[in-house]
């Protein structure tokens, strides 16, 4: 499972469906509908806010109004709730981790999607999504690396 931390606009078609997809199963385990991937180590930065779904489901609106810049229509009657991000505190993200995400990110961009690649190689400053703000630090100790 792949919830970015960097913002939507930098995935390719492919990563923009997966993290849609995948953000929805974490909703589905925070909402307590499944039993499988409740100790997914991306779900920890949603358990610490004081309305997890409330914030994954925030999460999901962002990326719905970037599937429909780019043309495409995923089913918001999906996601459990609406929520406004100003509604949810926003959940800190170290640089550690958004460089990490990046690298990450870009090397696939380079293999898969060259066009999206060439788009986004020459990006210092990344943006993250906007539930997230940046805090110093190194790569999250969720993160598998």
């Amino acid at each position: 499972m792949r919830v970015w931390s960097v913002h939507p606009r930098y995935l390719d078609r492919q990563g923009l469906v997966a993290c849609w997809r995948e953000t929805l199963l974490a909703q589905a385990v925070l909402a307590g509908r499944t039993k499988g991937y409740r100790g997914h180590s991306q779900l920890v930065r949603f358990r610490a806010t004081a309305d997890p779904l409330a914030a994954v489901c925030a999460y999901l609106g962002v990326l719905a109004v970037e599937a429909d810049e780019r043309g495409y229509r995923f089913d918001r009657s999906r996601i459990d709730r609406a929520v406004a991000l100003d509604a949810v505190a926003p959940l800190p993200v170290t640089e550690g981790q958004v460089a990490y995400e990046w690298a990450h990110l870009r090397a696939k961009l380079a293999t898969r999607s060259p066009d999206r690649y060439a788009l986004v190689r020459d990006v210092t400053d990344v943006e993250v999504h906007p539930l997230f703000v940046r805090v110093p630090g190194p790569v999250e100790p969720w993160e598998k690396t």
